[in-house]
């Protein structure tokens, strides 16, 4: 970390256990991504004036280049916060999620989902040819060849049924990558 961790208590004793461990647990995240620039651990106590029931809320914040990440678990949530050790197992473990998340972003291994199905009708085909165009609904023509067809026989397809694909990019312009009947 460029800049020392900080670590603060509200409603509570500071504890040397708690900043060690909170430490310890810093030392791994910065082990998954050392470029973290600064930190800050916030230790909570939701009802401090209580006996029993008192619930810790961790908050965790972490400035990344480009991003802050931020982690804070509700008190009134989880009443297995009431253990300082757990609210805070829970809370790094999702910040460490949070920052595995960043650093697939960062290398580009985010999943990508497939494209939506758009809705188009045959315009023309060309049967011996193997090919024919599709009219989508804001009325472009848009190639595909026999391949492309899934559902039914490229033979038994007719101008004007409708249609929906798949489009990308080809050679010579769109096409339809995949259609269904």
């Amino acid at each position: 970390m460029q800049s020392p961790l900080q670590i603060e208590f509200d409603g509570i004793t500071p504890s040397d256990a708690i900043s060690a461990r909170i430490k310890r647990r810093v030392d791994h995240l910065e082990k998954l991504f050392p470029r973290i620039i600064d930190g800050r651990v916030v230790v909570e106590l939701s009802n401090h004036r209580r006996r029993k029931g008192n619930i810790f809320r961790i908050r965790i914040e972490l400035n990344v280049p480009g991003d802050r990440l931020v982690v804070s678990n509700d008190a009134a949530e989880n009443h297995a916060h009431s253990d300082v050790y757990v609210a805070m197992r829970d809370a790094f473990d999702a910040m460490e999620r949070i920052l595995q998340d960043y650093v697939r972003k960062l290398r580009g291994e985010v999943k990508h989902h497939e494209p939506a199905l758009a809705d188009g009708k045959i315009e023309r085909i060309f049967p011996y040819e193997g090919y024919g165009f599709i009219l989508t609904d804001d009325n472009r023509e848009i190639y595909f060849d026999a391949n492309s067809v899934l559902d039914k026989p490229f033979e038994n397809l007719e101008v004007g049924r409708k249609v929906r694909f798949f489009e990308e990019r080809g050679e010579k312009g769109p096409q339809a990558s995949t259609v269904h009947a």
